[in-house]
């Protein structure tokens, strides 16, 4: 009798669960439905500047007037909250949606450093679990209608961007890259992974490239030039262009005030605007 009871409340909660994913099927689809095109930002090697890349791609695209998400799924490393200059926890509507912080009239932004009570607590989960936050990062939020969701990944081809692929089939990636061999090799991985999975691929775009000497004028290539091209070329897929390496990224970062929010007129943010003119295309 013991065992029989113990079947039967095994089926039920089996039956339970699968209703519940069953819901979040539908809400995800509901939301992604509002939102047009679906960016993930994502590298093959950490360091390349590709958080600061999404959040440069999200402003410059919401400077455009389009409506734009950004989505921060670096679980273990956020760091889109500091960029972005977000502060404190998300608020949750009366039917428990979770608002997304503004950055401006045009664009909001989400990160798992957002939903934690301590800056420096230390995430610890297996894949599951993040399969499950991501679901829910989508599936929870009030993006509304969007023209752009830009998701920035963590570094490599592990659970994050494995899970939105799975979660967002229209997804596309564009793939971000220093031009030296040892960023580049790591970088054909992704490429890889995109291919595997039907991924399509916006293009590669190469950080961190050859600059203006502020005092002779002379081009200084500190991670030598050239590769992220030559690697889309051989692969067969768009360039979407280089930028050059400039300390103001950084520092504009660091301040939490992207650099295309603030309205410069120099070389990379010339160059920014036509890495998105060829994400536009």
């Amino acid at each position: 009798m013991a065992e029989k009871h113990q079947a039967e409340a095994s089926a039920c909660s089996a039956n339970a669960q699968k209703m519940a994913q069953n819901l979040q099927d539908q809400t995800i689809e509901n939301t992604l439905n509002k939102i047009k095109n679906k960016l993930l930002v994502m590298s093959g090697k950490g360091g390349v500047g590709k958080s600061s890349m999404a959040a440069n791609i999200a402003v410059g695209l919401s400077n455009r007037n389009f409506k734009v998400g950004l989505m921060d799924v670096d679980l273990h490393g956020p760091s889109i909250h500091g960029m972005m200059g977000i502060d404190g926890l998300l608020e949750i509507t009366t039917e428990k949606l979770v608002i997304p912080k503004a950055f401006n009239d045009n664009l909001k932004v989400v990160s798992m450093q957002s939903l934690m009570h301590e800056a420096d607590q230390a995430v610890i989960w297996r894949g599951p679990l993040k399969n499950g936050v991501i679901r829910q990062f989508i599936a929870d939020m009030q993006w509304g209608e969007l023209d752009y969701l830009i998701i920035d990944s963590p570094p490599g081809t592990g659970d994050e961007p494995l899970s939105v692929a799975q979660t967002i089939p229209d997804a596309r990636a564009v793939v971000v890259t220093t031009p030296q061999e040892v960023a580049l090799a790591d970088v054909r991985k992704s490429i890889n992974f995109c291919k595997k999975l039907n991924m399509d691929i916006v293009g590669v775009v190469e950080n961190m490239g050859p600059f203006q000497c502020p005092h002779c004028g002379k081009e200084i290539a500190l991670f030598k030039k050239g590769g992220g091209q030559a690697t889309a070329e051989k692969a067969q897929i768009s360039f979407l262009g280089t930028l050059p390496f400039d300390p103001q990224v950084v520092h504009a970062c660091d301040d939490g005030k992207p650099i295309m929010s603030q309205s410069l007129d120099n070389e990379y943010t010339r160059a920014m605007n036509a890495v998105i003119d060829n994400i536009l295309k």
